[in-house]
């Protein structure tokens, strides 16, 4: 993903973030549960209160604004339990939104309104998300801990309150979109520690997820240019790998090995926010390490549609979920 390409199109899907705005609320009948028990690890200044704003007519998508959530200090969770059957299974879904703001609609509450009725658990996690401005912003993993943080700590609660939600703790996934999709990854192979000390018996419970899908992930690849570019900066030391094509080199920050999970990989090939090498990186890597992974790529769909049905093939993508959550075992199908 190049992030100041991103952090432009936020900008002008959201409109300024730093004026007064409404605080984001689940529907009725769900509610926000802080996920840390008191002080956040690693806390950031941030220019001003949490808030949630509306698109504006210049981004809809299938016709319909999305609402962007910024200056997440105090992350949560909210669970969206199945009204009928239930598989066992549940999913952590992680908004996108260029570490900078979420999309807590269009890649968050809809897609719980699709999980849900298929008999699956969904946790949706407002993780920490700093605008842009006079202070640190967030970002991927290293350069900020605090989503992987944030997204550790809420799988190890779920597994942790797992027979209390009537959860399988070894069904216990991750989805993600955008940046979202980076921090599905980041969390399948950065599992075996947690980046802060334990605060309580949900941190000895394992964050590794049973399974991932990245919809449009980001900041999986780096191109030859910008892996020169790290040469020599903090904790990179690393030769450009000699591969054939010198675009398609995985994100070092990313440590995939057999341990990492069953992944579920989508992208358009148009989409101009986050490459599609993104996801062909990371499937190579899954690949070498003999990590079963599926990968759909679409010649059209751009980026950001989200759950939303739109004229291109590409946004019927959940179905393919579904059947792929099956052929892993993870629901009946």
């Amino acid at each position: 993903m190049k992030p100041l390409i991103f952090a432009l199109c936020v900008v002008s899907a959201f409109g300024s973030l730093s004026a007064q705005k409404p605080v984001w609320q689940p529907s009725p009948g769900h509610t926000q549960v802080p996920i840390w028990p008191g002080r956040v690890p690693d806390p950031q200044p941030v220019a001003g209160p949490e808030a949630a704003e509306t698109s504006g007519k210049d981004f809809l998508v299938a016709g319909r604004p999305a609402v962007g959530v910024s200056s997440v200090m105090q992350p949560t969770m909210t669970v969206y339990s199945p009204k009928g059957k239930n598989t066992g299974a549940a999913v952590v879904v992680f908004p996108g939104g260029g570490y900078q703001v979420l999309a807590i609609d269009l890649e968050g509450t809809e897609v719980c309104d699709w999980l849900t009725p298929k008999g699956i658990t969904c946790v949706l996690l407002k993780y920490r998300v700093t605008d842009v401005g006079p202070y640190p912003k967030s970002g991927p993993y290293p350069e900020s801990s605090m989503a992987l943080e944030d997204a550790q700590r809420t799988v190890g609660l779920v597994r942790f309150r797992a027979a209390d939600w009537h959860i399988d703790p070894h069904k216990i996934g991750v989805l993600g979109f955008s940046a979202g999709g980076h921090l599905s990854a980041a969390m399948s192979t950065h599992f075996a520690k947690r980046l802060y000390p334990a605060v309580d018996a949900a941190d000895k419970e394992s964050c590794r997820p049973d399974f991932a899908v990245a919809i449009y992930p980001g900041h999986l690849s780096l191109s030859a240019a910008e892996w020169d570019a790290k040469q020599g900066t903090k904790n990179f030391v690393i030769p450009h790998p000699a591969t054939a094509d010198k675009d398609l080199a995985l994100n070092p920050d990313l440590h995939v090995t057999s341990q990492t999970p069953p992944t579920f990989l989508l992208q358009a090939e148009d989409d101009h926010v986050d490459n599609v090498n993104d996801s062909l990186a990371y499937y190579v890597a899954l690949k070498k390490a003999g990590v079963p992974v599926e990968m759909h790529l679409y010649a059209q769909g751009g980026h950001a549609f989200g759950q939303r049905r739109t004229k291109f093939p590409i946004t019927g993508w959940p179905q393919l979920v579904e059947t792929w959550l099956g052929t892993i075992g993870m629901i009946s199908e």
